[in-house]
């Protein structure tokens, strides 16, 4: 095998273990995120444009959360102002203990989750985690959210919001963390975030 073949070679399977790579965070055993989400009417701004749409506020937001899953989108109406997801979990789901168990599932918007024996009830899964739909506010928020990385903790900032288009139509944040199934998602406006843990 000559010296090109061999640096090739190399280069190639140096390529496949770096996108192969789990950049998954470890914490150990224990809740990292204990506190429930906070939400508020207080501070709520006015409506306004962003990047062609009417965002309207709903409800002041912020949380800190351990980062389950991260999905990025590029096509479709939604990606033009959020392109990313995050699957979020709080208390008891952000305890290791109880990850371990699960596997976390996003795609087409959705996150979802399963367990071949439950860690704890089915409901309380649900209330401590959710996908929630990441509307950067400037590209400075955008690069921030983009270091996003699964067992990342995240501290975040915003407001959850109603968007719509001259055309009519439209896309609604829950305004609830009990619920499930269709728009039950968080649409985001993020104005601070930052991680620990995240590389």
């Amino acid at each position: 095998m000559t010296l090109t073949r061999l640096a090739l070679l190399l280069a190639v399977v140096g390529l496949l273990l770096w996108l192969l790579r789990d950049d998954t965070i470890v914490h150990g055993p224990g809740v990292v995120a204990p506190e429930q989400p906070l939400q508020s009417e207080a501070g709520i701004d006015e409506p306004f444009d962003l990047r062609g749409y009417t965002i309207n506020p709903l409800a002041r937001f912020e949380l800190t959360a351990r980062v389950l899953g991260r999905e990025d989108y590029r096509l479709g109406r939604e990606a033009d102002l959020s392109p990313l997801d995050l699957a979020l979990g709080w208390g008891p789901m952000s305890d290791e203990r109880v990850l371990e168990h699960i596997d976390i599932g996003q795609g087409g918007r959705w996150y979802r989750w399963s367990a071949a024996t439950l860690p704890m009830p089915s409901r309380e899964i649900s209330r401590h985690s959710a996908n929630m739909h990441m509307i950067p506010i400037d590209d400075y928020i955008a690069d921030k959210l983009d270091r996003a990385r699964v067992g990342s903790i995240v501290r975040l900032r915003g407001q959850l919001v109603e968007v719509r288009a001259a055309d009519g139509w439209h896309w609604r944040s829950s305004l609830s963390r009990d619920d499930t199934g269709a728009r039950s998602c968080e649409l985001v406006l993020v104005e601070r975030v930052s991680f620990t843990d995240a590389r």
